[in-house]
């Protein structure tokens, strides 16, 4: 039982610091993935960044993913979407408009704070605060994956064993704190899994942000100065 997105983030750290990456990069998922990437982030010295993906919800049962859509558009489907997309492609292609609208919404929104950093040949980790459809994390991992990183991470908290072993072939590398048979919801291992807003999402970006900058300017000035 993790206390709150913090306290699994801390964890993380610890089982991922004597690892060792090159050039590192965290993406966080939205919402709740950015205050465990930030974290995670400073943790590991490395950047930090978002990859936006969006579950594909099926009709009159919005907790069960048909798949996900990723922010270049690409759609994956899982065994229950491929069975049943081709009996309601009307629903179908809503429900891909509607979630890719609100990714282009929270990528036009964060892009105001973050720049995209690049992800070719760097160590990326890819952080969600768990993983039970599995299906935003596999549209991520293959997002990314097209866009040649030195290695693909996953650093999840908590994940349902089935989906782990679904997405495993898609990454290098799985860090997985928990991965228990009883798995029903993320929520049931936190104790706080209060929800996480656009604002709170900004505010963890421009932190981080600020704090790089700042860095980088007490180097630039140790450099001048030697």
């Amino acid at each position: 039982m993790y206390r709150n997105r913090e306290d699994a983030a801390r964890r993380l750290v610890k089982a991922l610091e004597d690892r060792s990456f090159v050039d590192p990069l965290v993406l966080a998922i939205p919402r709740g993935g950015v205050v465990l990437g930030a974290i995670v982030a400073r943790g590991l010295h490395a950047d930090l960044d978002v990859v936006l993906s969006r579950k594909l919800r099926a009709p009159n049962q919005p907790e069960l993913a048909l798949g996900a859509i990723a922010e270049d558009g690409q759609i994956t489907l899982n065994n229950i979407g491929r069975s049943l997309v081709p009996h309601y492609p009307g629903y179908f292609n809503q429900e891909r408009e509607r979630q890719f609208d609100e990714i282009v919404r929270r990528k036009k929104l964060i892009r105001r704070y973050l720049p995209q950093a690049p992800i070719t040949r760097r160590s990326v980790i890819i952080t969600d605060d768990g993983i039970a459809t599995g299906s935003t994390m596999l549209a991520a991992l293959q997002t990314v994956r097209d866009q040649h990183p030195q290695e693909l991470v996953i650093a999840a908290p908590v994940a349902a064993p089935d989906r782990l072993e679904e997405i495993r072939p898609y990454c290098d590398e799985v860090c997985c704190l928990q991965s228990p048979e009883s798995f029903y919801a993320i929520g049931q291992f936190y104790e706080d899994f209060r929800a996480v807003d656009d604002e709170e999402i900004i505010s963890i970006l421009r932190s981080f942000t600020a704090e790089k900058a700042a860095e980088a300017a007490s180097r630039s000035e140790l450099t001048s100065s030697a």
